[in-house]
């Protein structure tokens, strides 16, 4: 009798969702970065503001996740309005 053996299927990179951050710059105002984030995802007054925060007080927010293509166009938004963004895979 022959045993198949199963198929394994490992996580590659490509599996990996990416993450898109904005960083802190000295140029945007706060009202300025928490309108953006509501505009462009959404967001509620608050969880824009708490983003906004994260920026200002620890340089970096990540504000959007999915796939690279979700991830670059989020990232062509934000510069579209200014803001400093990037994009890497989640950890």
């Amino acid at each position: 009798m022959e045993v198949e053996e199963p198929e394994v299927t490992t996580a590659t990179d490509e599996d990996r969702p990416w993450v898109v951050l904005v960083w802190n710059d000295p140029i945007n105002l706060m009202p300025y970065v928490t309108f953006v984030f509501q505009k462009l995802f959404g967001y509620s007054k608050e969880k824009a503001t708490s983003l906004m925060m994260d920026v200002h007080e620890k340089g970096r927010a990540t504000v959007s996740s999915g796939t690279r293509t979700e991830a670059e166009h989020d990232v062509h938004r934000l510069h579209a309005h200014g803001l400093w963004a990037t994009m890497e895979h989640d950890e």
